[in-house]
């Protein structure tokens, strides 16, 4: 793992630690080092019998800026996530690997984290923050807060934790990806995204005093109640969902190298831009 640090814990109240993306320079855009610096910190706390709620939150002016395209798919560490193994495998095996592991498999990991987790979204949320921020329990939103998956510009249908219908509805869902709009802090709180939108100087004051009231209940009962509400979820379908959607955006990645020998069109940044620029 590289000497770089990306993840900051901190342990603002009895029972809470406070896991800060920082890579503020970068707008915490994730390389492969980040993810796995993540993965680290929140197995530490998960481990911690100290701890009972786990907060995630992000230095500088927005939560994540997503993927780092510039950084690549090289692993930093073995698979923690899954067995997968192929990752230096040839054209689209290789790639897969690491996606399943990397993006999908540690998605999946966090989810289902055996204690509660509480996600503070400031600023911008692109693409794949939402990877981060979507496999926790509840989302704080500050009220300039927007949440955004411009990624059909890529030519791929989505980024890789494909739970959007779950998270906006079916409707609004398509919308979000059919144009690359985002969506504000409140139109997130009336579709059932965030669970509840505050000034942002008071975001995180307004996270903890939730952690620290979630902490004051029985661990063993708080994990129950979790693991209930994950499992409607997957009676409803949605881990065969996320399974569908990741091998559409796997064929777009595999199309896109046959097209453009780039896992990305290379038009999609200049398109997402563009549509930023005009505020569309």
């Amino acid at each position: 793992m590289s000497d770089k640090k990306y993840i900051r814990r901190e342990d603002p109240a009895p029972g809470v630690a406070r896991i800060v993306l920082a890579r503020p320079e970068a707008r915490n855009a994730q390389d492969p080092v980040l993810l796995y610096q993540l993965d680290d910190a929140l197995t530490a706390a998960a481990a911690d019998d100290e701890i009972k709620v786990i907060l995630l939150a992000g230095d500088g002016p927005d939560f994540s800026a997503g993927h780092d395209l510039r950084a690549g798919s090289t692993m930093p560490c073995s698979a923690v996530a899954t067995m997968e193994g192929a990752f230096a495998a040839p054209a689209a095996e290789g790639h897969f690997a690491f996606e399943c592991e990397a993006y999908l498999g540690l998605c999946r990991r966090w989810r289902n984290l055996p204690k509660p987790t509480i996600a503070e979204a400031h600023g911008r949320s692109i693409a794949a923050a939402l990877m981060l921020l979507w496999p926790m329990d509840i989302i704080i939103a500050g009220e300039r807060a927007t949440f955004s998956d411009p990624v059909v510009a890529f030519n791929l249908n989505g980024h890789e934790y494909f739970t959007h219908a779950w998270e906006v509805g079916a409707r609004k869902a398509k919308e979000m990806l059919f144009t690359g709009d985002p969506i504000s802090a409140h139109d997130a709180l009336r579709l059932g995204m965030v669970n509840h939108v505050v000034p942002d100087e008071e975001l995180s004051a307004f996270a903890l005093r939730m952690a620290v009231k979630i902490a004051s209940q029985p661990a063993f009962g708080l994990r129950l109640a979790k693991a209930s509400v994950n499992q409607s979820l997957d009676a409803q379908g949605q881990t065969i969902a996320i399974d569908a959607a990741f091998g559409l955006h796997n064929l777009g990645h595999a199309n896109n190298m046959a097209r453009y020998d780039s896992i990305i069109d290379p038009a999609g940044p200049d398109i997402i831009r563009a549509n930023a620029r005009r505020g569309v």
